[in-house]
């Protein structure tokens, strides 16, 4: 079934122009607004994020983050067909010398961002914009034809993907190499992970320490990459360095200012984070791992 649709559904649409997209992704929005895909999770955590505001502001932003996830669809979509040239004109770097001066430095690199803006066009348009090799660790898809298309797509302009449970050894085999190992930090951790606990956006989080870890195990510069969306199915991305010396930080620094960041960015434009996961599931009574 997972091959027809997509050979009969997803891939056409891919074809299509960007206006007929939009088009769509304005369609899906009308029905969203009726039928919200995960619409009591997106409420629950829009509540606890933002218990000052009006329900009326809450809901103006549920309604501006269903307007941008509907064209996150169709942008996703657009990748199976999409150039190279395409894609970086529509999702560009804009201080790629950042890379050049670290490679000035045989300094390889530690990326962290979250689930914010189009994480799947920072995927597929990023390695040919910087230095390094960039690498990304993931969760493989289980139904195998999904994830081979998927892997295929976001892999296709020159990202090494790391299924996270391969990630050591991942590093192991680059560590001769100059790369930039990207860590989505924003998605809730199992129990049985190392987690770091703070406040996020109002609320006792768990965080995954495996930015710092790594980080610190390898000596490797930590990058915060912040996206902006200046008009419709355009991206920007800016790179700043978090900490050059990983290695003389406190046990939790690191952490704790990278999910600053992502919450500084959260607060000001809240439409582009991806509510409809429930990041605050675990719990301080649910594990047993201090701060």
């Amino acid at each position: 079934m997972s091959r027809i649709i997509f050979y009969l559904l997803i891939k056409p649409l891919s074809l299509f122009p960007f206006s007929a997209l939009y088009l769509l992704s304005d369609l899906l929005y009308l029905i969203m607004r009726f039928v919200p895909y995960r619409g009591s999770v997106v409420k629950t955590n829009l509540d606890k994020a933002f218990p000052h505001k009006s329900p009326q502001e809450r809901k103006r932003i549920q309604s501006k983050f269903y307007q941008h996830f509907c064209d996150l669809i169709v942008e996703s979509i657009k990748l199976f067909s999409i150039s190279e040239k395409e894609i970086i004109s529509r999702f560009t770097v804009t201080n790629p010398e950042l890379f050049q001066e670290l490679a000035n430095s045989n300094k390889s690199v530690i990326l962290v961002g979250g689930h914010y803006q189009n994480w799947e066009y920072f995927a597929v348009a990023t390695d040919p914009q910087i230095h390094h090799k960039l690498l990304g660790i993931y969760t493989p898809i289980t139904n195998d034809f999904m994830e081979y298309v998927f892997s295929k797509s976001r892999s296709q302009f020159g990202l090494v993907l790391v299924p996270k449970k391969q990630t050591r050894e991942y590093f192991e085999a680059y560590k001769d190499q100059l790369t930039v190992t990207t860590f989505a930090v924003d998605q809730c951790p199992r129990k049985r992970q190392k987690v770091y606990w703070t406040d996020f956006l109002g609320q006792e989080t768990a965080v995954h320490f495996g930015a710092e870890r790594y980080a610190k195990d390898y000596d490797y510069v930590v990058v915060y990459g912040s996206a902006t969306k200046p008009k419709r199915g355009h991206y920007e991305l800016t790179f700043d360095i978090l900490e050059s010396i990983p290695t003389q930080t406190p046990d939790g620094s690191i952490t704790e200012r990278h999910t600053k960041k992502l919450e500084q960015q959260i607060l000001a434009a809240p439409e582009y984070w991806l509510w409809t996961h429930k990041r605050w599931k675990l719990t301080k009574e649910s594990v047993s791992t201090p701060k």
